[in-house]
């Protein structure tokens, strides 16, 4: 496919979370990924800047939540070393600000917008309210959001970014966006439905995957994985009063969970570690731990309680031939297959949890092995770095005659 010269060149535009999570891999891999075909340039902002001894005060980071003009300075100087024909943007809030896309508005400058999680509409990007599902701010409606403290745990905060999605939609600057791309069909059917986005802009690409080229030794020390943020939307909560349902019922016979992960929840997991010695934590995990963590678990649980847009830890789990025990929720229930490639759960519900174990549990070893290679035929198969890569480059294209 042939473009113009300025489209080899892209701004890479991610505003990273305070505690790291699938969303920064993926982001990295796509940079990765594109800079075989594009001159890729980052713009990164960091949510880490406004906490902290040098953050800006209360009020300055209010303004700039609406309106930050040193991001756009970032981004624009950014833009103009580059000599980018088109932006690709990730998350942008909060450093970031709606100034990015005003910026890309007035310069003329197309924009492809990832949808990793429901922003630009939800709060707090999960559209959850007190751990339930609420998917009214797909409609407009933030009031559950905010008075649930969906962002930071804070009403007035949450106050303050449902303003900002407010002025951000009726201010016309996501004209700039000309493609959005949802991770998953799930995804992209609820934006379309709810009137949220316009059908012929938003496009479901899953991500791909560079997949190992072969699995390494099956090994199986009998022990399941969770590998994320500790955060609500992931089901850490429900995943916790399990194992405690699980102690109950199998006492010393009861499987050990592993923990790995950072985020607000972590001193609920301390907790539990103290009172159940059958759950462990891991902390934030990477490298060569987390290769031995993923090799040498039984299964890897998912058990997230929000509409998961797709679920990364997915497809490592499938590249180290392990079985998935997943949330029957959003974007998972197109990649994890029920008593195929693992176990489909109620999303938050305890005791569905605590069955899905004992299902794996009675097992023979060689129905978890058969359910780990069919994950890994499906990664092979449907998450290729090719036919990933032919797509967006349509998209792309698509996206710069808009």
């Amino acid at each position: 496919m042939t473009f113009p010269a300025s489209s080899r060149a892209l701004v890479h535009v991610f505003n990273q979370y305070l505690f790291p999570g699938g969303e920064e891999l993926i982001v990295d891999k796509i940079h990765q990924d594109l800079s075989a075909v594009h001159e890729m340039t980052w713009c990164r902002f960091q949510s880490s800047e406004w906490s902290g001894p040098a953050a800006p005060s209360a009020i300055q980071q209010v303004k700039k939540l609406f309106y930050n003009r040193e991001a756009r300075q970032r981004f624009e100087s950014a833009v103009e070393a580059s000599g980018a024909g088109a932006a690709l943007f990730h998350n942008v809030h909060p450093v970031g600000s709606p100034a990015l896309y005003h910026a890309a508005l007035q310069r003329g400058l197309p924009v492809v917008q990832f949808l990793h999680n429901y922003r630009p509409f939800s709060v707090g990007g999960a559209l959850l309210v007190n751990g339930r599902l609420a998917p009214d701010a797909l409609y407009g409606s933030h009031w559950k959001e905010v008075l649930s403290g969906a962002w930071q745990g804070s009403v007035v905060k949450s106050a303050a970014f449902a303003l900002m999605l407010k002025a951000l939609h009726r201010s016309g600057w996501l004209k700039s966006v000309k493609a959005w791309i949802a991770v998953s069909e799930f995804m992209r059917e609820k934006m379309v439905a709810a009137g949220a986005l316009p059908a012929g802009r938003v496009h479901a690409l899953r991500h791909c995957w560079n997949a190992l080229p072969q699995p390494p030794a099956l090994e199986d020390a009998g022990y399941y994985l969770f590998l994320g943020r500790l955060v609500e939307t992931k089901g850490v909560i429900p995943l916790l009063d399990a194992w405690d349902a699980l102690r109950g019922q199998l006492g010393k016979n009861t499987p050990l969970l592993h923990i790995a992960g950072e985020g607000p929840l972590s001193g609920a997991v301390q907790q539990r570690v103290r009172t159940n010695p059958y759950v462990g934590q891991l902390g934030h995990t990477g490298g060569e731990t987390k290769r031995e963590a993923l090799r040498r678990c039984r299964a890897v649980i998912v058990p997230s309680t929000w509409w998961e847009p797709l679920g990364l830890v997915v497809y490592e789990a499938y590249d180290y031939a392990k079985p998935v025990l997943a949330a029957r929720s959003g974007g998972l229930t197109e990649i994890v297959r029920h008593d195929h490639t693992g176990l489909q759960l109620v999303p938050g519900d305890v005791q569905s949890i605590v069955n899905g174990v004992l299902a794996m549990e009675s097992m023979p070893a060689t129905a978890r092995q058969a359910m780990g290679s069919s994950g890994r035929q499906w990664l092979l198969r449907e998450a290729s770095p090719q036919a990933w890569l032919k797509r967006f480059e349509e998209i792309l294209a698509e996206a710069m005659l808009s």
